[in-house]
């Protein structure tokens, strides 16, 4: 074995050559030491892949930092074993999904074996399902877990595996950490128990989705406008993934009677042929869904990403130019519609709340502040919202939610963020502004003049492999030891660090706590304030390996006909903060 390689890459792959895997698996393994890929090697076995924000996600392929059927299976026998120690005596009940993705249904059904094989009743969606409705079946199943089978939005190489607790959330300390160290307590491929129960395996499918669709349908608020604008001309793409299965039947079920699905997009393919990245936060992966709405001069385009957690919007803005929303403002425009319509209705009694992360826009805590209603802000992770609703269940009572990454909840039937409840809301939405004789972008704007204009920009960092993971926690230590004096002419004015839950004013010195619970833990995240109200947060992700920096300003909005000035000068500020901080 070459001496390019560290002592524990070395270990991990022997293990592997000499322990009881497939012939398929060591022959790959056998072939990239011969061709002396190195790097490959390196990145493939130096660690094991680990549960961060929203469990494990990694390339698919061979080693221990790979997707694959032994680390799916140490994960799920390691989960296995933290369910048997938390629920002893109890009959442990485990609801499993997954998406489009390749080998997707391959690992969906290694988890079922290995669960089944472990003595618990599973039920297995008999087909690809959305990430929220495994969230609704945890729930409506009475079930103590679930997990699905995906990689989000991530490139075609990549899979994943999102782990649930028995509230329908991701988990969260401390079973995260625990199921980890359950995890790597399995030493031997030997530990895992792939001999499936068939007879405690229940396939589901349709009694489930016409469950959930009701919680969607329940939470329309203006079904008198829907009807009225029932020919409201949408254009919807599943980029190839899970929301063709129930997106374009929640919006039926609403009413919309004029739905255009993007045909070449529809086909659920894990290859994702249409596009570079399936995710409609990129512009590339929205350009069909926007020719066809030019084609048709559609209302509104709608789009979701391969699990259908996470939604992109495009509208019409007062050029005639079609325009992407980004994951602010879209939130934003959610918030902003049930805060008016619950207001309308006398609904709001003081015991409301709203939920975002703490990277997510102010507008959003600015616009609850206006209703009296509260708005708790948390890590970023939607594990972190669903946390606040669990604790606050029975005493106040959830409106919605959302983060800046284009995910977004209505009510609490779903404990994830929820990309097909979200399309039949927007689509909503926009249909009471057109019966009110706006566009969707009109009702953006109206929204900027009376909480002020707030623009968000995003820069993110790819720091791949080993070498990239410590750049970015080195990025991380020089910014806490060396904080700006000034960023684009404006004075940090305070410091907030999630990783020791501190606030820091940097005026006076004083340091005040940041109070734990309710979505609130320790994390490896920095904010600055600055003098001006702009806002600087820090992050590594727990996911990808990226380091992002998230840039908030904000102006005031007099009138409509300065929005395209209005937003450049906003545009102008976060490239001079992006400049004045080096982040390139």
């Amino acid at each position: 074995m070459s001496t390019g390689l560290d002592a524990l890459t070395k270990k991990n792959i022997d293990t592997w050559l000499t322990g009881n895997y497939d012939e398929e698996t060591k022959a790959k393994i056998q072939q990239l030491l011969d061709e002396g890929k190195e790097t490959e090697l390196s990145d493939s076995f130096y660690k094991s892949l680990e549960f961060g924000t929203g469990g494990m996600r990694g390339e698919m392929g061979v080693g221990s930092n790979r997707m694959n059927k032994y680390t799916v299976g140490a994960a799920t026998q390691g989960f296995s074993n933290y369910l048997k120690q938390s629920l002893p005596g109890k009959e442990i009940k485990v609801a499993i999904a997954h998406d489009s993705r390749n080998n997707s249904p391959f690992f969906a059904r290694i988890c079922a074996d290995i669960f089944s094989a472990n003595g618990m009743k599973v039920y297995l969606f008999s087909a690809l399902r959305p990430t929220p409705e495994l969230s609704f079946a945890v729930r409506h199943l009475g079930c103590d877990a679930g997990l699905v089978i995906t990689a989000s939005h991530n490139p075609r190489e990549y899979n994943g595996y999102k782990a649930y607790w028995n509230d329908g959330s991701q988990v969260v300390a401390p079973h995260d950490k625990n199921i980890v160290t359950e995890v790597n307590n399995i030493t031997s491929v030997d530990d895992i128990n792939f001999n499936g129960n068939e007879s405690l395996i229940t396939f589901i499918g349709e009694e489930v989705d016409k469950e959930y669709l009701k919680t969607i349908q329940h939470n329309s608020i203006n079904p008198d406008v829907i009807a009225r604008q029932k020919d409201l001309k949408i254009v919807y793409s599943s980029i190839h993934g899970t929301g063709i299965t129930l997106v374009p039947q929640a919006l039926a079920l609403l009413g919309f009677e004029n739905v255009n699905v993007v045909e070449a997009q529809a086909e659920p393919n894990g290859d994702f042929p249409t596009v570079v990245y399936p995710n409609p936060e990129e512009t590339e992966a929205m350009t069909l869904a926007v020719n066809l709405a030019k084609d048709i001069d559609a209302d509104l385009v709608i789009a979701t990403d391969p699990d259908a957690d996470r939604v992109g919007a495009a509208v019409k803005n007062p050029h005639g130019e079609w325009v992407l929303l980004n994951g602010n403002q879209m939130a934003s425009l959610i918030i902003y519609y049930l805060l008016g319509a619950w207001e309308k209705a006398g609904k709001l009694t003081g015991k409301e709340f709203v939920a975002k992360t703490i990277v997510t826009t102010e507008i959003i805590a600015k616009m609850c502040a206006g209703k009296g209603v509260k708005c708790y802000d948390t890590l970023t992770g939607f594990k972190y919202i669903a946390a606040v609703i669990r604790e606050l269940e029975g005493k106040e009572q959830f409106i919605g939610g959302g983060e800046e990454s284009y995910g977004y909840l209505i009510g609490d039937a779903v404990r994830d963020k929820d990309a097909v409840a979200s399309c039949a809301m927007i689509a909503e939405l926009t249909a009471y502004a057109k019966d009110n004789g706006k566009s969707l972008f009109d009702f953006l704007t109206e929204m900027y003049q009376e909480n002020n204009f707030y623009y968000e920009g995003l820069i993110s960092l790819t720091k791949k492999g080993k070498a990239g993971a410590e750049e970015i926690q080195q990025m991380m230590a020089n910014l806490r030891a060396n904080l700006p004096t000034s960023v684009a002419g404006s004075e940090p004015v305070t410091v907030l660090d999630y990783k020791n839950l501190t606030s820091k004013d940097l005026k006076t010195g004083e340091i005040t706590a940041i109070p734990e619970g309710l979505g609130m833990e320790s994390s490896n995240v920095i904010q600055l304030i600055l003098a001006d109200g702009s806002k600087v947060s820090a992050r590594p992700s727990g996911t990808e390996p990226k380091i992002k920096f998230y840039v908030s300003v904000n102006a005031s909005l007099a009138n409509p006909t300065d929005f395209d000035d209005t937003l450049a000068a906003l545009k102008a500020k976060v490239s001079a903060i992006q400049e004045d901080l080096g982040l390139k």
